[in-house]
């Protein structure tokens, strides 16, 4: 099942995703510029393969709910989310705060 939210952060909405699947779920709450995700997303891809795309995204991990993503610190981001001042170790929050 997917269940798209709107999440209220600071006066602003932003897009939660919920995706469960089998034995796991999927967690994204993203903007029109990036998005922060469970531990499911693969930086280093986005990074190396993907760099030309210049993504903005990051990635918490140990985490089962929007509210636990937004809350969580950040353990890794792309190369173009350190350009926004989005670095491991910021709350998921204050992170999609920098991406509006």
């Amino acid at each position: 099942m997917v269940t798209l939210l709107p999440i209220e952060i600071e006066g602003h909405t932003v897009m939660g995703v919920e995706v469960k699947l089998p034995k796991t779920t999927l967690l994204a709450v993203y903007t029109s510029r990036g998005y922060i995700m469970c531990g499911a997303l693969d930086v280093g891809l986005l990074n190396e393969q993907l760099a030309d795309r210049k993504i903005i995204a990051a990635r918490a991990v140990g985490v089962r709910t929007l509210e636990q993503l937004l809350e969580a610190p950040l353990e890794s981001v792309t190369l173009e989310a350190e350009k926004w001042g989005i670095h491991p170790g910021l709350a998921g929050k204050d992170a999609i705060l920098r991406m509006l």
